[in-house]
């Protein structure tokens, strides 16, 4: 009733941000696959705390601009702690046990989420939570001193240089091969399939925190060269990643595994919005060599969200508006949604991007994921009211797609049960 309660609020105000009743309805009573999130594994007293939930936390970066919903006393997370935990939080941790992750999910209204993840454990129930795994440092096989460019590139490349050395261990490889091909085959394959055997639904790229999104397509002469050259200069480190990104994408496809995209908007005074544009992806999305391989643009692209709709109809590309419940109010993820919805609404995905950006302040994976599944279903629900009374689609339509969005589409996505 309190999702009901809260999809409907505003139903007295202005007309763009009313919901239609039996639209609120459904959406509060479907259960949901978040398709992106970083939830934290619980540990108990005495054990490390958990790291794995990002490749690269946002903790890196130099600070920044304070978004105003992610200013202390915002009201949202105040109301999202007393919604997960009720009036005692630790009481509602001890009951809650072993059990603890998937009654989250169950105050957020979520079935099943997608953990964007360097690796599982426990605490995190398969049967809850599946894995999106990490390619990213699989593109940087030499060393990135020279194409770093600004502090928080270069404290993330770091990041990356510590993951790497994992996947070679990981491998049986004692470390970088001497030819690009054993390197593709012993390392790059060797990862993918690996976590494709543990699990691995999607390979993660926040590629747009290191680079633009635009990614070229050199022969595997090209990339052989700059192998044998060590990276020497930016230019040829650049037309080696390309070949990388390719390559896992090809592979990911082979595997059956979704490539996932970080697009728009990302943290940190130095992040590139332009270079992050999900029109930059369109070559990927053209190539007939990559036309198995799912591409999903994660956090739907925003401040692009335009450029996602025509997108939407290659084949292989899909969306999800995740991290957008957290910044954007519902009516401004309306906006950018309902495009979306009117030309492929199969291909759209709900996410949250439920992450812990300040626990100690309210602001947990927990809350997170809280709030931007409120926001995001009040979002959907706007969007598919207003076509309603355009004339767009049908109530019953309405609430389907609703559904589709919510969990359908995910499901097929990802062949669930």
């Amino acid at each position: 009733m309190l999702l009901l309660a809260l999809l409907c609020r505003g139903c007295s105000r202005a007309p763009e941000t009313t919901i239609d009743p039996a639209i609120a309805t459904a959406l509060a009573e479907t259960k949901a696959i978040d398709n992106h999130a970083h939830p934290v594994r619980p540990v108990g007293a005495g054990e490390a705390p958990d790291i794995g939930f990002d490749a690269l936390p946002v903790e890196s970066l130099e600070a920044s601009s304070d978004l105003v919903r992610f200013r202390p006393g915002r009201p949202e997370f105040a109301e999202a702690g007393k919604a997960v935990f009720g009036d005692n939080r630790a009481v509602a941790v001890k009951a809650w046990g072993s059990n603890y992750a998937a009654t989250v999910l169950d105050k957020a209204g979520i079935d099943r989420m997608v953990a964007n993840r360097v690796s599982m454990g426990p605490g995190l129930p398969g049967a809850r939570f599946l894995w999106a795994a990490y390619a990213d440092a699989l593109m940087y096989p030499f060393p990135t001193d020279g194409i770093a460019g600004n502090s928080d590139r270069k404290a993330f490349f770091a990041l990356e240089a510590k993951l790497l050395p994992m996947y070679y261990g990981e491998s049986g490889v004692p470390g970088r091969p001497g030819s690009l091909d054993e390197y593709l085959g012993k390392v790059v394959t060797a990862t993918l399939e690996r976590h494709k055997r543990d699990g691995a639904i999607a390979e993660k790229f926040e590629m747009a925190y290191l680079r633009p999104l635009a990614v070229g397509n050199p022969s595997k002469v090209d990339a052989e060269r700059v192998w044998r050259g060590a990276a020497a200069n930016a230019s040829d480190y650049r037309v080696l990643q390309d070949y990388l990104f390719r390559y896992i994408a090809l592979e990911c496809g082979r595997l059956g595994m979704a490539v996932h995209i970080h697009t728009g908007m990302g943290a940190g005074g130095y992040y590139d919005t332009a270079g992050a544009n999900p029109g930059l992806l369109e070559p990927l999305f053209n190539d007939p060599a990559l036309r198995k391989t799912i591409f999903v643009m994660v956090h739907g692209g925003w401040p692009y969200s335009g450029t996602v709709a025509p997108l939407l109809v290659k084949p292989n590309a899909y969306v999800d508006f995740s991290a957008q419940g957290l910044v954007l109010p519902a009516s401004e993820i309306a906006r950018g949604m309902r495009s979306w919805l009117e030309m492929v609404p199969e291909k759209v995905l709900f996410g949250t991007d439920a992450y812990p950006f300040a626990p100690a302040a309210g602001m947990g994976w927990e809350e997170t994921a809280w709030v931007s599944s409120q926001t995001g279903r009040r979002a959907l629900g706007m969007a598919l009211t207003a076509m309603v009374r355009e004339g767009s689609v049908t109530q019953e339509r309405a609430v389907e797609i609703g559904k589709m969005v919510l969990r359908g589409n995910a499901a097929k996505l990802y062949r669930l049960k």
